[in-house]
């Protein structure tokens, strides 16, 4: 065990002691505690470094960010009282007076400075850090006020500015936030079990006050229908998307449970390789994507709890262009489109080849999801029937991050959550300079398109590069979208007054109660 700072927070990281699955394992949760269901573990707790789903959830809770985004992605004030916007590209933030890390240090103007330069050095690999690349210059002008020197007009600017600020003096003295989180949210990190549970008590000098639940917790169960079960029981209090189809669908028709089902800011889609050499062609893209019959994935396997894709944009996006359309599910298109690229069944084994070489692909997901794992299994059916090779690669979650980061991959099927502009699922994932642009893609037409929906100050006119941007995805197809996903919350009727984010953040349990 390690203890840290005296009495403001304890560590402690040990072994599993349950597993994965808390059924009739995890003891009777104190009353003063809300138990949350996740589906994977946190990666990192350094709101620099975050990856997935589960580290800006309960990063979100121990960290505060110069804003805050409210359900409809509005900044709202934070660690910052106020700011304006000064020039184009100049803005000045006004801190609190009375903002204090969990280790009793105050946080101040030269703390900001600091957590945007790491973010920005290349050093420190953050995988945001393209999103702030714009910033030219970061001055503490006093304690309280810092000013922000942008290279050009940046529109998503004050949406990304819910980073959390990190303790200046702690990182450069070496301690490690990855594991031992210090900032100066709402909660504070009890314990972290790694493969089982995260443990946070409220934050007694929170700048907003004590939150009303002492305590949250939580908890891996990676397997969604076994998450479901365990909130059916009691041994969880709050679950939320990824959930199983069948299991939204009948916690929907129960009225012990309080809902809230609307429509998320995520998609799924396929990420193809365009480094692979037979993946590099975009017609051969265009013709494994006819292959894939997303009416059946979103119908059968999702039912309907998401929304079929046209584009990268949802119909309901002001990015959102009729003219952008993938390609539809067309296996005797597909088929043609083969033949034509040179991959034909020479030999009567079944598959194609070309130049010697057979027609083979790696298609791959994580084992968390279920939904997921048959979706590229009906793909692997597909493409078998249209004389295409498929392994399949399904490892959990971390192996799969691993590959995925390193680009050792074909296609693979995953999600993007936190989608709150445009800019936040195009520029890191698609843009030449991507920092999140796993499968290589290079287009010098998208990235002027990207850089101009960035720059442009005027809605109007960023929808305009956004849906042209949006044309050339689903024309070259390096991104397939398989659906908008829809967002489902369930929690006990203990917990009062929650308010859902389609992000699937929890800081709405800073304001809510428990029912005594």
């Amino acid at each position: 065990m390690t203890k840290l700072f005296g009495r403001f927070s304890t560590l402690t990281i040990v072994a599993p002691i349950c597993g994965a699955v808390i059924v009739g394992c995890a003891p009777p949760a104190p009353l003063d505690v809300v138990r949350v269901g996740t589906d994977v573990d946190a990666e990192t707790l350094d709101p620099r470094l975050m990856r997935n789903t589960t580290d800006y959830r309960v990063v979100n809770l121990l960290y505060d960010g110069l804003v805050v985004l409210d359900e409809g992605f509005s900044p709202l004030p934070n660690a910052a009282l106020s700011w304006e916007q000064e020039t184009p590209t100049t803005w000045v933030f006004h801190l609190r007076d009375s903002l204090f890390f969990h280790d009793g240090s105050r946080l101040t103007a030269e703390d900001v400075v600091y957590t945007f330069e790491t973010i920005l050095d290349p050093e420190l690999r953050s995988p945001s850090r393209m999103l702030y690349s714009p910033i030219e210059s970061i001055e503490a002008v006093d304690e309280l006020t810092v000013r922000f020197e942008l290279s050009e007009p940046y529109a998503p600017f004050l949406r990304y500015l819910d980073v959390g600020i990190v303790p200046k003096q702690l990182v450069e003295s070496g301690h490690n936030l990855s594991v031992a989180p210090v900032g100066s949210g709402p909660y504070v990190l009890d314990q972290w079990d790694r493969g089982n549970r995260i443990a946070l008590h409220a934050n007694e000098v929170h700048w907003a006050g004590r939150p009303s639940i002492p305590q949250i917790d939580v908890l891996l169960v990676p397997d969604n229908t076994a998450r479901t079960q365990a909130f059916e029981a009691g041994d969880l209090d709050l679950i939320q998307s990824p959930l199983g189809p069948q299991d939204v669908l009948r916690l929907s028709e129960y009225d012990r449970f309080v809902k809230h089902v609307q429509l998320g800011n995520s998609i799924t889609y396929l990420n193809f390789n365009t480094t692979v050499p037979i993946l590099s062609d975009p017609l051969m893209r265009r013709a494994l994507a006819s292959l894939i019959d997303r009416n059946t994935i979103v119908d059968r396997i999702y039912e309907n709890i998401d929304s079929e894709a046209t584009s990268i944009f949802p119909p309901t996006s002001w990015a959102y262009s009729e003219e952008a359309e993938q390609p539809y599910y067309d296996p005797d298109g597909a088929d043609i489109l083969l033949d034509e690229l040179g991959w034909r069944d020479t030999n009567g084994d079944g598959f194609r080849e070309k130049d010697g070489q057979t027609l083979r692909v790696r298609l791959g997901t994580h084992s968390e999801d279920v939904n997921r794992v048959q979706t590229v299994e009906l793909l692997q059916n597909s493409f078998t029937q249209h004389g295409i090779e498929v392994n399949l690669e399904i490892s959990d979650w971390a192996s799969f991050a691993v590959r995925r980061d390193a680009g050792d991959f074909d296609i693979i099927l995953l999600g993007w959550t936190q989608l709150v502009d445009p800019d936040r699922v195009t520029f890191e994932q698609l843009h030449s300079t991507g920092g999140l642009n796993w499968g290589g893609y290079r287009n010098a037409r998208l990235d002027v398109l990207l850089d101009r929906g960035r720059a442009a100050q005027e809605q109007a006119a960023r929808a305009v590069a956004y849906k042209k941007a949006a044309v050339i995805i689903a024309n070259e197809v390096p991104y397939y979208v398989l659906s908008h996903q829809g967002y489902q919350l369930f929690h006990s009727p203990r917990i009062l007054g929650f308010e859902a984010d389609p992000r699937g953040m929890l800081r709405s349990l800073t304001k809510s109660s428990l029912e005594n």
